[in-house]
């Protein structure tokens, strides 16, 4: 049976609607009076932004474009990482040229043991959302396919500033327009706790994560 037969039944059996398409009018007139729109100046959003990340425990900068290469090559030293990956279609003025960057080639991509073998992966990213400090990654060029940003230790991020928006509504508007695309959603590095409150780094995706936003 499929899902939206399995949803239907389980509509029916609540008393609530069998179709889907009385199903979709209902959901259609939920009020949804939450706020779409940031009402902050630009430089507070980007603020918010490196707030949540940086007490998410990730590593926040801001670089002018013809900076960044210098920023990452930084970066990467002091996290001594030299054997880096990235997806196809990384902005390659981005990056600083004595690293040497492996790329994921979409048509033969990489098996996941494989990718575990870097130090590190380095990805663009769609856009970020200040109010929750959450990055979105999506299968497009310069970001690549989930597993290069939950298989290494460690991801560097590319953000751009104009890519900020301060509300998840906002970017839920912006990610509708492009659907067909899988997309993640990271929110500083991976970290859960256990019953006893034991917080551990690293269980579903990096350890580490390096953000540069990049002014544009």
């Amino acid at each position: 049976m499929s899902r939206a037969g399995v949803l239907a039944k389980i509509r029916a059996a609540n008393g609530g609607a069998s179709t889907l398409a009385t199903a979709e009018a209902a959901w259609g007139e939920i009020p949804r009076a939450y706020r779409r729109t940031a009402e902050m100046e630009r430089e507070e959003i980007l603020e918010m932004l490196e707030d949540r990340l940086r007490d998410y425990d990730a590593h926040v900068v801001r670089a002018a474009r013809a900076d960044v290469a210098d920023t990452v090559a930084l970066m990467l030293r002091t996290r001594g990482r030299t054997r880096m990956l990235m997806p196809e279609g990384v902005d390659q003025e981005l990056l600083p040229s004595w690293v040497g960057f492996a790329v994921d080639d979409p048509g033969e991509p990489l098996p996941f043991l494989a990718i575990d073998k870097f130090e590190g992966v380095l990805t663009e990213s769609t856009l970020a959302i200040a109010e929750t400090g959450t990055i979105v990654l999506q299968t497009v060029a310069g970001q690549g396919r989930r597993a290069l940003s939950l298989i290494p230790d460690y991801h560097l991020c590319l953000v751009r500033t104009s890519a900020v928006v301060r509300t998840v509504p906002e970017a839920m508007d912006l990610l509708a327009t492009v659907p067909a695309f899988a997309t993640t959603f990271i929110s500083g590095p991976s970290a859960t706790a256990d019953i006893e409150m034991t917080r551990i780094k690293g269980v579903h995706g990096p350890r580490f994560l390096d953000v540069v936003l990049v002014i544009d």
